[in-house]
């Protein structure tokens, strides 16, 4: 949260005044809020994120965590200790500064301050980052600091937006937030990307999807959807793995393949257009082409896995059937359509145990990966879930899994089971997806990768 968050109050033209007494001193605003001051005298609390000096004037660059304004110190028109003080601050130092807002169209954000008044609060030594080159691991070790810098700081303001969307169509539409635990018994994705940890006299795993939760309160509530964090222990080092990701994973009863893959593409739909129109200044302060984003809209493209072989191979590919797709892959099938491809009806041993078999051809299932455009890959992976008890366990045998950890699982197929459909959204490709960001570790605040766990 910003510092300041209490309006201005409305103040007159100090003239040459070259001391603002205490009692004149306004109260605080955000630069996010200037635009209803103009003219008006306001305080902003932050930090020096720049400065240059020219003869008789300082421009202090602040920013206050909701933008950046100039602000113009002018020896004259100010007292001696504010000149000084002004003088004193160096990059990221923390101050007070109070002035007058003026409009200007030159400016950043259309508005600048003429300074009345600078307060020290406390003067920074010299900082680690400096406009030169930086190397990644370097910047990757300074995060906590880099998260300030106008890129950084850009991405996570449009993570955010991407969430408030995600949240606002669910809650608008008929979902109902239940929580899943982070602690499990057993695995949902696979045993070989589990973190294990004690858990009293028993094992214990890191979530790798809430899923199965999901499942079980979507036969209580009819709708609902979980959103937290998920842990894969996956030895890889691509730009579009972290070790520790965000998932949104809805679930829906009385719900075929069919119908769950139109609630993705306006879902997914809303969530770009909702960025587009919020996060203009955001995408440009990450050099995005907004461009790209604007056709995102229903329907998206579908093509079955079979489909996609085929595009592979013409392409040069020595995929076999029965093969997942590599990121090679989906790059190649994506770079086919100007928005999100549907892939759908997978090999089945390619695929979870609880997707739902397609009964007119056993050997695949009913599933949809969502593919994104210009090489970011798979963002959402849904199916229809097997619903039928005898089937589930034949799947389960198949893969090895035992019953013990499962059974309040086959509970959901013995009380009461309905065809149900579910899919999980992965919030950090999708953030590296609508950004245009070369790597998926600058789409969380402190990103938890193969080799790095600080800070």
């Amino acid at each position: 949260m910003p510092w300041g968050f209490l309006k201005a109050l409305p103040g007159g033209d100090l003239g040459n005044t070259l001391q603002m007494p205490d009692s004149a001193i306004p109260a605080p605003t955000t630069i996010s809020k200037l635009s209803e001051h103009v003219g008006s005298d306001v305080t902003l609390r932050g930090w020096l994120y720049n400065k240059r000096s020219k003869g008789k004037l300082q421009f202090l660059i602040l920013r206050d965590g909701s933008g950046i304004v100039q602000a113009v110190v002018f020896r004259p028109e100010v007292a001696e200790e504010t000149w000084a003080a002004a003088e004193s601050l160096t990059q990221e130092s923390s101050c007070i500064v109070s002035g007058t807002v003026r409009a200007d169209e030159r400016a950043p954000g259309g508005y600048e301050l003429t300074a009345k008044h600078v307060e020290v609060v406390q003067v920074a030594p010299e900082y680690p980052i400096s406009p030169k080159e930086h190397g990644v691991d370097f910047l990757m070790s300074h995060r906590h600091l880099w998260l300030r810098s106008k890129r950084q700081h850009a991405i996570i303001r449009i993570r955010a937006g991407i969430v408030k969307a995600m949240r606002n169509w669910m809650d608008d539409n008929g979902f109902v937030l239940v929580d899943a635990p982070i602690l499990t018994p057993a695995a949902c994705e696979g045993t070989s990307t589990l973190f294990e940890t004690d858990y009293f006299d028993t094992k214990a795993y890191l979530t790798q999807s809430g899923q199965l939760y999901a499942e079980a309160a979507a036969m209580a509530f009819g709708r609902v959807y979980t959103f937290g964090p998920t842990f894969r222990a996956e030895k890889s080092k691509t730009r579009r793995h972290l070790t520790e990701f965000w998932m949104l994973e809805p679930e829906m009863v009385f719900c075929d393949l069919d119908e769950s893959i139109r609630i993705q593409e306006t879902f997914v739909s809303h969530v770009v257009q909702s960025i587009l129109q919020d996060y203009k200044a955001d995408l440009a302060d990450v050099e995005r082409d907004a461009s790209r984003l604007e056709p995102v809209k229903p329907p998206f493209p579908r093509i079955t896995y079979d489909e996609a072989i085929e595009i592979l191979r013409a392409e040069g590919s020595e995929i076999q059937w029965g093969a997942d797709f590599g990121g090679t892959d989906e790059t190649i099938l994506a770079g086919r359509f100007d928005r999100p491809v549907f892939v759908t009806h997978y090999p089945k041993e390619c695929k979870a145990f609880y997707m739902k078999e397609d009964p007119a051809r056993p050997e695949v299932v009913k599933c949809a990966d969502l593919i994104a455009p210009e090489g970011y890959g798979e963002i959402i992976g849904g199916s229809q879930r097997e619903d039928d008890l005898d089937k589930l366990m034949q799947r389960m045998a198949e893969h090895d899994i035992s019953r013990d950890a499962y059974e309040w699982y086959l509970d959901l197929r013995r009380y009461g089971s309905v065809p149900h459909s579910g899919f999980g959204i992965g919030l950090e490709r999708t953030v590296a997806w609508i950004c245009g960001l070369e790597h998926v570790r600058e789409t969380a605040p402190f990103p938890r990768m193969l080799t790095r766990i600080y800070p």
